[in-house]
């Protein structure tokens, strides 16, 4: 084997070094071709997993397994997985549930085998048959009774000390910090869990799973600027979608009254912490409802994710403590203002001049002159209290003015009947009562239209399919969006989204 020229147990090789372990891995795959041997077969059957092996025999002792293998009760096992550790005695290897020892006795296996095992890296996948037995430390294992080399790997494992320290190459390299990173793994058995759990929690409120386009003639059921591909054939622009909404929502008028697709949604937008071009979420319709009880409804939905999955609804994000247990706080965007905004002056809120003097030379965000008292309220809210909102916190009573597919509220035409939930300073849901009027509607679109002719690239186009669509009836609903990635932050302690979606997209790495 090539040595490090670093005494340092923990230095990476180099790239000298690098090279010359793929070359001696590539040496033994030929050896084997040049055996006769198929170097990659595929006929080991396996029949048991690491973890159900751990958990089948917690807390049955040494003493009963071997009292069992001497009465010729031995407990017969096939597994397979990658090599991890090589100790000479102990093997460890790791399949897709976790790891587990395999005992090498010598003076029970043939030369051929002994050969095998002695030619074995950090990396290769093995097939093992035996039956199970535990150390004088306590540890179960698989005593071999055969073994058979699967796939040969051919490029050298991370070290083993601290596999992949670069972040960003743990991005790049999913495969890698897979493999040798057990937080990472745990990461994405629980963002699974999240989705499945979501799945069965809606399934059990009646509401039915549909699919819906992802691309889209018209971008639409979101403000946010889409990105753009062509259809060759029908020689016309297609949208990937930023949002189902549009889709689902024409599903309820056709009779489907309770409907959610998780579903992958794309957004032309900054790569962030917080935010990548590609992202999961689910969405949901509820006829016969308004957005009170989509916050109720989402209230259970997170106490019985967190109970079933992390078994408490008392959760620690980035060192701070978080209650996920019902109520939430509830708080309109006026009065959160009213509580985070520092030296603003509330008899003002509804004066424009002022909310754009304020946004523009307290807060430094541009201001249009197209910018009315809703969106000049918005930016505010968004600057001043969003951060700030630490503990489970709906925010309701949005302007109709950035909200163009609410409905409006009897109370008082200028807000909607519409919330966004805010754990540990961001969005993590929004909802609200939809607006059924397809006159009202078309008006909204309208204005979104004028916003994009002054310059918002993010604001709606007029889709004049879903106004047809509405005229039919649409019945009084309520719909809601999740983000999933940002739900499975929350629920695993990352900073980063990218630390809970496999492949984040990243910039081409360009080669020097």
């Amino acid at each position: 084997m090539a040595k490090q020229s670093n005494q340092d147990p923990t230095a990476q090789p180099t790239l000298e070094e690098t090279n010359e372990l793929i070359a001696q891995l590539q040496s033994k795959l030929d050896d084997i071709k040049a055996s006769g041997k198929q170097p990659y077969p595929n006929q080991f059957k396996r029949t048991d997993f690491a973890a159900d092996l751990q958990a089948q025999f917690d807390g049955v002792s040494k003493e009963d397994i071997e009292a069992k293998a001497a009465a010729g009760e031995k407990v017969q096992v096939q597994v397979a997985g990658r090599v991890m550790l090589n100790r000479g005695a102990f093997i460890v290897i790791q399949d897709m549930s976790g790891r587990i020892q395999l005992y090498v006795a010598r003076k029970e296996l043939d030369e051929d085998t002994l050969a095998l095992i002695k030619s074995l890296d950090l990396g290769d996948i093995i097939g093992v048959t035996g039956y199970i037995g535990r150390s004088g430390k306590g540890d179960l294992y698989v005593h071999i009774e055969s073994l058979e080399l699967l796939t040969k790997s051919l490029r050298p494992m991370p070290n083993k000390f601290h596999g992949l320290a670069d972040i960003e190459a743990r991005y790049r390299s999913r495969h890698l910090d897979l493999m040798t990173n057990e937080a990472s793994r745990n990461t994405f058995i629980i963002r699974s869990q999240v989705i499945s759990g979501i799945r069965k929690f809606m399934l059990g409120e009646r509401f039915m799973e549909v699919e819906t386009p992802m691309m889209h003639p018209i971008p639409g059921g979101a403000v946010a600027r889409p990105f753009i591909t062509h259809h060759n054939a029908l020689d016309m622009p297609l949208y990937l979608r930023i949002a189902p909404e549009l889709y689902l929502k024409r599903l309820v008028v056709g009779g489907f009254e309770k409907v959610f697709e998780i579903n992958r949604s794309f957004r032309n937008e900054g790569v962030s912490t917080r935010h990548n071009p590609e992202f999961t979420m689910i969405e949901f319709y509820q006829a016969y409802a308004d957005y009170r009880d989509l916050m109720d409804l989402t209230e259970r939905l997170f106490n019985e994710l967190a109970n079933d999955i992390l078994g408490t609804t008392e959760i620690t994000y980035q060192g701070e403590a978080i209650s996920l247990k019902a109520p939430f706080a509830r708080l309109s965007m006026v009065d959160a203002i009213a509580k985070y905004a520092e030296n603003f002056d509330m008899s003002q809120i509804n004066n424009r001049d002022y909310l754009a003097d304020y946004a523009q030379n307290v807060l430094k965000q541009q201001v249009k002159d197209v910018f009315g008292v809703g969106k000049l309220q918005t930016i505010i809210f968004e600057e001043t209290a969003e951060h700030q909102l630490r503990q489970p916190t709906f925010i309701t009573e949005y302007p109709a003015e950035t909200s163009p597919l609410a409905r409006r509220s009897d109370d008082n035409p200028e807000i909607t009947d519409r919330f966004e939930l805010f754990v540990g300073g961001r969005e993590l849901a929004n909802g609200f009562s939809e607006l059924n009027d397809p006159a009202d509607q078309a008006e909204r679109f309208h204005g979104q239209v004028a916003e994009k002719d002054a310059g918002d690239d993010e604001a709606m186009h007029f889709d004049e399919d879903y106004i047809e669509a509405l005229s039919y009836g649409l019945p009084p609903t309520a719909g809601e969006g999740i983000g999933i990635d940002r739900l499975v932050m929350l629920f695993t302690d990352s900073a980063s989204i990218r630390d809970v979606i496999l492949f984040p997209h990243m910039r081409r790495k360009v080669e020097k």
